[in-house]
C-alpha cells in the first residue's frame, strides 16, 4: 500500500491543523504552542517558518523554524523531511531542541552540512507536576516581579543565562532581545523572584503559557544563597502561582548531569514523562 508524503510551508489557512497536531501534546509542545496561539502562523508575526508534513493528505508533523529548530510529533519519516529542508535553507538557529528522539535523528542528518555544535544535550529530563506536596512550604517572600524592577531582575536573569548556556545574552546586539524577553515576561506576571535587601537570592519564569500546561524555565539560586533549600521552596512557590493562574499543568525540563536540581523538582512534586535534547551553537 503506498502513502503520499509531502512537506511544505505553513500558512495562516493552515492554523486549525496546526494546532490540533501541537494540542495533541500539550506538555512537550508547550513552548510553541504559545507562540502560536498568540502569533499564529504568519512568519513575520510568529518569528519563524512553520512546517508540516502531511500523509494521505492529513498533517501529521510540525517543525518550527525560527531562533531554534523545533521537531513537534515528527514521525522519522518527517524528520527526514524537515533534514532536508533545512540543510537546503543553511542554518540560522541558535539551537536544534525537541523531543529527544526527533531531535536526534535530525541532528544526526543535519550534522554533517551543520556540524560541530558548541554543545549537545543528549538526555534533558521532561518533567510535571499538578500539585503541591502538603509536606513543603512555598516561599511566602517569592512573589511577582514588578515591572518598575526590572533593573533588580535583569542581573539575576543574565547570570542565570550565562551558567546555563555558556555564553552571555548580552552577546551580539549588546542585549536587546533578551532585554525585550524578560520585559515581556515581567509585563505579563510570569516573572518570580525572591528579593532580599535589593538582592535576588531566586527567580523562575512561566516562559510559555497555554490553556492546558505551562513551562517553567531559568530557575536560579544564587550562588552565595545555594544549599539552603530554596530552590524548593522558591519553586513550590511558583508551582503554587501557575496552577492558581495559568494552567493545570506545570512542566520543565532539566540537564540529567543536573542531579541537584532534578531532586529538588523530585521533592516538590515533579515527576519525569519523557526526555527532550538540545544542540547548542
Amino acid at each position: 500500500m503506498l502513502t503520499q508524503t509531502t512537506s511544505r510551508v505553513l500558512g495562516p489557512d493552515d492554523l486549525g491543523a496546526a494546532l490540533a497536531v501541537l494540542e495533541s501534546d500539550p506538555v512537550a509542545n508547550a513552548f510553541v504552542t504559545a507562540r502560536v496561539q498568540v502569533a499564529g502562523l504568519d512568519p513575520w508575526r510568529l518569528g519563524g517558518e512553520m512546517w508540516g508534513w502531511y500523509a494521505d493528505g492529513r498533517l501529521r508533523s510540525l517543525c518550527y523554524s525560527g531562533a531554534n529548530l523545533v521537531p513537534i510529533c515528527a514521525t522519522p519519516e518527517a524528520v527526514r523531511a524537515f533534514a532536508d529542508r533545512a540543510r537546503r535553507a543553511g542554518r540560522r538557529c541558535s539551537s536544534v531542541v525537541g523531543p529527544a528522539e526527533a531531535t536526534a535523528l535530525l541532528w544526526k542528518l543535519l550534522e554533517p552540512s551543520w556540524g560541530p555544535a558548541r554543545e549537545v544535550r543528549a538526555h534533558q529530563p521532561l518533567m510535571v507536576t499538578e500539585s503541591v506536596p502538603p509536606d513543603i512550604e512555598p516561599d511566602p517572600y517569592v512573589r511577582r516581579i514588578r515591572k518598575d524592577e526590572m533593573e533588580v531582575i535583569m542581573p539575576a536573569c543574565v547570570a542565570m543565562f550565562t551558567e546555563e548556556v555558556g555564553v552571555s545574552p548580552m552577546a551580539g546586539d549588546g542585549g536587546l532581545l533578551y532585554q525585550a524577553r524578560i520585559a515581556e515576561l515581567v509585563g505579563t506576571g510570569r516573572s518570580f523572584a525572591r528579593i532580599d535587601d535589593g538582592k535576588v537570592v531566586f527567580k523562575a519564569e512561566i516562559g510559555a503559557a497555554t490553556p492546558l500546561a505551562c513551562q517553567v524555565q531559568g530557575v536560579w539560586v544564587a550562588p552565595e544563597y545555594r544549599g539552603r533549600g530554596l530552590s524548593e521552596t522558591g519553586m513550590a512557590a511558583v508551582v503554587r502561582y501557575a496552577l492558581a493562574d495559568v494552567a493545570p499543568v506545570v512542566s520543565l525540563y532539566v540537564n540529567d548531569y543536573n542531579t541537584a536540581a532534578r531532586a529538588a523538582y523530585r521533592r516538590v512534586g515533579f515527576r519525569e514523562v519523557g526526555a527532550f535534547m538540545s544542540v547548542l551553537f
